[in-house]
């Protein structure tokens, strides 16, 4: 099948060079349309081709975000991206939490405008920004780790009316970013993060989470449970003050109400 013809500068072999200083053979490549970079990347993986890779795709015709969820993605209007690295991790709790944070920090080192929502979704102004998606699988004496990120660039990706309602996009925080420049902030920060989540787990990042709760505060609803967030722990479990006390939730969908208390 022939490959869709790239519509940006991506500029992978100076990026290439650029985090192989951060994670020493890693590969970056750039497609113009797959269905799911995540998919790509763990079919490669059980078919023996477990290196260390960034793969971007313009366009994404069947990503998945939690629960199975579609992540449609066009060509501009999108960042999506997967890492995939072997990695040998003692403890994998809150990952997805860390991940968020190193996305955040690039992205808005200084307004704090960006909020993270448990456990693994991106904010800006009440609405979603992007999602982050991890799945692993064993790879001899470790775990592939496949690392998927969708960002809303700009409107176009979205109904307008949608929108205005259920999304953000980058370019109302920084308006002239595009794709490629967006990968160049958040790539070299997350292989770094990454690096450093093996000596310290997710307590490294707790601090720079807790700026960045979207939910901190709020009532919320958590699969059956209801009651007010109160931050996460040191397993990146979301704490919930209910009726019947401190409660702790490590998976699930979250529901909100914008009010605090």
């Amino acid at each position: 099948m022939p490959q869709t013809p790239l519509l940006l500068d991506w500029q992978a072999g100076a990026l290439q060079a650029r985090l192989k200083t951060v994670w020493p053979g890693l590969r970056v490549q750039v497609e113009g349309e797959l269905p799911s970079t995540n998919t790509t990347l763990l079919e490669r993986a059980r078919a023996g081709d477990a290196a260390p890779t960034l793969l971007v795709a313009e366009a994404q015709t069947g990503g998945r975000g939690r629960q199975g969820r579609a992540w449609v993605a066009r060509a501009g209007a999108s960042l999506t991206f997967s890492l995939g690295l072997p990695m040998d991790l003692p403890d994998w709790a809150g990952l997805s939490l860390a991940v968020g944070c190193a996305l955040a920090e690039a992205l808005d080192p200084h307004d704090q405008q960006l909020q993270l929502k448990w456990p693994n979704d991106i904010w800006l102004a009440h609405r979603k920004l992007g999602g982050i998606l991890i799945e692993t699988l064993p790879v001899e004496d470790q775990r592939y780790a496949v690392i998927g990120v969708g960002l809303n660039i700009t409107p176009l990706d979205a109904d307008p009316a949608q929108f205005q309602t259920g999304f953000a996009a980058l370019q109302e925080l920084h308006p002239c970013l595009s794709a490629p420049e967006a990968l160049a902030r958040v790539a070299p920060a997350l292989l770094q993060m990454l690096r450093e989540f093996g000596q310290g787990g997710f307590g490294a990042w707790a601090a720079a989470y807790a700026k960045r709760d979207l939910l901190l505060g709020k009532r919320i609803t958590a699969g059956t449970l209801e009651g007010t967030a109160r931050g996460v722990n040191a397993a990146g479990e979301l704490m919930l003050q209910t009726a019947a006390g401190m409660q702790s939730v490590g998976s699930g969908e979250v529901s909100v109400r914008w009010e605090t208390d």
